[in-house]
């Protein structure tokens, strides 16, 4: 663990690969944030401050306690931080999983440094507009009406963490007609990256999956259009 004096607040790194939380340490001092770094999620639940305001750089796959338990975890030991996940290639259905799971965002790595600081900004906005979010449930519901209703059966499916050949065969169309809709997905929710359209349909209600598997049963005799 490395400390330093708090600017524009603390970055907490977990990440069992210390040339990730050096890489990331470097970033993130460069424009003003103190970092402190942990190599596994047990020592960061136990000694991370949690009085100081700061958010979170938390690895999906780690030795021990992986990230999605270090999430779990954090609320009943009192770090109420916002987290962004980090993640190889692979693991968006992980991802999707924490974000549902209360997860700001997820970043696949190796990273885009202005997506990675933009992410940061945006977990130190939250922190600073608490009661924005109350809001936020209008909005997102405001933003799906803009769907077709296939659209945001897609959009559904996604949420839920399923791979486009599930949703394909779940509606009765071809993967590829899944891939179509979820770029109109993109367009008329007006979202640059998918994590930013997972979070308008987590706080509209969607990805519950025994919601889907009642409302999706597909005919087996029938095959994708």
């Amino acid at each position: 663990m490395s400390d330093g004096t708090i600017g524009k607040g603390t970055v907490h790194v977990v990440d069992d690969e210390d040339a990730i939380r050096r890489s990331l340490d470097f970033l993130l001092r460069s424009v003003g944030y103190a970092v402190q770094r942990w190599s596994d999620g047990h020592t960061f639940l136990k000694d991370a401050d949690r009085s100081v305001r700061a958010c979170v750089l938390l690895d999906v796959r780690m030795p021990g306690i992986d990230g999605l338990e270090v999430l779990e975890r954090m609320t009943g030991e009192g770090l109420d931080f916002p987290v962004v996940m980090l993640t190889g290639h692979g693991d968006i259905a992980l991802a999707v999983r924490a974000m549902k799971m209360g997860a700001l965002d997820f970043l696949e790595k190796p990273f885009d440094r202005e997506r990675l600081l933009e992410s940061v900004s945006h977990g130190f906005r939250r922190l600073s507009d608490r009661e924005a979010q109350l809001e936020r449930a209008e909005w997102a519901r405001a933003q799906l009406g803009k769907l077709t209703e296939r659209e945001r059966e897609v959009l559904d499916g996604l949420a839920c963490g399923y791979p486009n050949k599930t949703i394909a065969y779940d509606l009765g169309i071809s993967p590829r007609t899944v891939e179509v809709y979820r770029a109109n997905v993109m367009v008329k929710l007006e979202v640059g990256n998918f994590p930013d359209a997972l979070r308008i349909a987590f706080a509209a209600g969607l990805g519950s999956e025994p919601d889907w598997r009642t409302n999706h049963q597909p005919d087996p005799k029938s095959g994708p259009r």
